[in-house]
């Protein structure tokens, strides 16, 4: 796809300066710019590039005087950061635009979708599925019985959606994602052996909702497990049955949560952090990357380290384990005396 610098400027609101036909077809970043390729500059750090690069469009803040000549043609804009930001979700937007039936696909007589949706080649919907308008499903996702998935949503190659779970609008499930696979639930009988118990509940997402890649949501034993509007998982995540995050709350990758945590609104979790079962973390929670979680926090609380400690006690302790054989050779050296 090929964009004009005047098209663009379109799109961002934006001023150009220089020739307003010049095309571009990729973006790059601004000191590894090539012809045809569209850039931009907001650090500066950076501005030294503008008079180098090959690129044949940049971006920049309306506040950008030029001291040498430029061979780019510019667009000026009020924000180059925000306005480049915008530029890629509209370009996501464009490339990710496919709608139409795909063939070989398995749609169940019972299952119905909306207008304008995309269905991948290899798919397949299961009995009394329901998918609303706009909804785009790539090759290779699995969508089992009785799932809903609601207005705009995105499910990309290879999720799978085991049956009844619930997908709101607008919600991204990224490729490799499973949804509804059945918790890690056994109960050990007489002779030591494990015994598994049916997980018979469902997942819920709500609006707004991203996962990232490969990561897994086990359905509840019983209920749901829910996962709050505007939620954004990282990849490779696991959240085990029972599980409710609050709305607003984002996770970053290897995190795993045990069953039946509630964790509340607009928290940030870090990655690699382990969370036991069975707690309730508040709200507007920060818990820094490799924390072990093992009790319930309270509402803005900001902790780190396994098991974690309030964030600045572990700050303070930090320093003191750096200096343990230090502060060991003095003890023994008052000990002797």
């Amino acid at each position: 796809m090929k964009f004009t610098a005047q098209q663009i400027a379109g799109i961002l609101e934006g001023d150009v300066v220089g020739n307003p036909d010049a095309e571009v077809s990729k973006l790059s970043k601004i000191e590894e710019g090539t012809e045809g390729s569209l850039t931009f500059l907001a650090n500066p750090k950076y501005t030294a590039h503008i008079y180098s690069t090959k690129a044949t469009v940049a971006i920049v803040n309306k506040s950008f005087e030029p001291e040498n000549d430029i061979s780019t043609t510019l667009i000026k804009v009020d924000d180059a950061y925000k306005a480049f930001s915008k530029l890629l979700e509209y370009y996501n937007q464009v490339k990710n635009n496919k709608v139409g039936i795909e063939q070989p696909h398995y749609k169940a007589d019972s299952a119905s979708y909306g207008e304008n949706i995309y269905l991948g080649a290899f798919s397949y919907l299961g009995e009394n599925v329901k998918i609303g308008d706009n909804v785009k499903i790539f090759p290779n996702v699995y969508i089992g019985d009785n799932v809903v998935i609601g207005d705009n949503s995105v499910v990309f190659a290879g999720a799978k959606i085991y049956s009844e779970c619930v997908i709101g609008n607008n919600c991204v499930i990224n490729s490799g994602v499973i949804i509804g696979a059945d918790g890690f639930g056994f109960a050990p009988n007489e002779n030591g052996e494990y015994k598994k118990v049916p997980q018979i509940g469902n997942v819920i997402l709500e609006d707004f909702v991203d996962v990232g890649a490969a990561t897994t949501i086990d359905r509840a034993t019983l209920g749901s497990t829910i996962i709050r509007r505007g939620v954004k998982l990282d990849n490779q995540i696991q959240i085990a049955h029972n599980v409710e995050i609050g709305k607003n709350t984002v996770i970053a990758a290897q995190t795993g949560i045990a069953g039946s945590t509630k964790i509340g609104e607009n928290c940030q979790i870090g990655g690699q952090v382990g969370i036991v079962g069975h707690i309730t973390i508040g709200n507007n929670v920060k818990i820094q990357a490799q924390s072990g979680i093992g009790r319930n926090v309270k509402d803005n609380e900001v902790l780190q380290g396994s098991p974690a400690l309030p964030y600045s006690d572990y700050n303070k302790s930090y320093v003191h384990f750096k200096n343990l054989p230090k502060i060991v050779k003095s003890i023994n050296a008052l000990e002797k005396k």
